[in-house]
């Protein structure tokens, strides 16, 4: 090859890998995927403004929102929500779990500002998202990448320091999974991630019942269960919880 022809191979790879990066960078693959993403973001506020209005009651927005998430492909919900972008240079805390919101793409039809919070959590290996159960909200979970070991528990009755729980949920979830939290069921969660890196998709609603939204961590290990199986967990501040569920050995 002479030089003429080789600067004539170069400079056209140089133009192609330049357009394919704008394109990249401006979303113009997203077309693809977005009617699909876009009806599920769309279909995903309209239920929780649902649940914000009390139209539906708190059992029937889980049923709703998980099967939701099994009805569109993972690869798409990362995508559209940016994944890559999201935990490129995350920083894992050595204790406990780590935030980052999510911001949808402007679609026709959603509104730009969600009748949900949304965010993704980061765990490295044997740290936790401490057992913990909410007042006054309700939240849905999507494993998108890792595997967790996944409890969840009913809050049967709280005392002044103690919640009476009872075990619901026990298993290793992978990705594709999900599962939710509200006042009526499956209150208490507490996740371990079991891989080097693991994370979730969050929706997340507080102040239902036009009360403010409050967390109890809980100290299970230490539970004593009583003669009808419940398990009378104590309460723990956060540091506390912190220190003794942050990190699993």
């Amino acid at each position: 090859m002479n030089r003429r022809d080789f600067s004539k191979k170069t400079l056209s790879a140089i133009l192609a890998y330049g357009l394919l990066d704008s394109l990249f960078a401006s979303n113009a693959f997203l077309p693809a995927i977005r009617p699909i993403a876009g009806k599920w973001a769309i279909e995903l506020d309209a239920i929780c403004r649902d649940l914000r209005l009390e139209k539906i009651p708190q059992t029937l927005w889980q049923e709703q929102v998980e099967s939701l998430f099994n009805r569109v492909p993972l690869e798409d919900i990362l995508q559209f929500i940016d994944f890559e972008r999201l935990s490129k240079g995350f920083e894992f805390p050595d204790l406990g779990v780590n935030t980052r919101y999510v911001k949808f793409p402007p679609l026709d039809g959603l509104p730009a500002r969600t009748a949900f919070a949304k965010k993704i959590f980061g765990l490295k290996k044997d740290r936790a998202i401490i057992p913990h159960g909410h007042s006054n909200m309700c939240s849905a979970h999507l494993v998108i990448k890792g595997s967790f070991r996944q409890r969840h528990y009913d809050k049967v009755r709280e005392e002044q320091d103690h919640l009476l729980i009872r075990p619901t949920i026990d298993r290793t979830a992978r990705p594709g999974d999900s599962s939710s939290i509200s006042d009526e069921r499956d209150n208490i969660h507490w996740f371990v991630a079991e891989t080097e890196a693991a994370f979730t998709f969050d929706v997340i609603m507080t102040n239902l019942n036009e009360k403010a939204y409050d967390i109890h961590n809980l100290d299970i290990l230490e539970g004593v269960t009583t003669k009808d199986g419940l398990i009378r967990a104590p309460k723990l501040d956060v540091e506390t919880a912190l220190k003794k569920y942050g990190k699993m050995h």
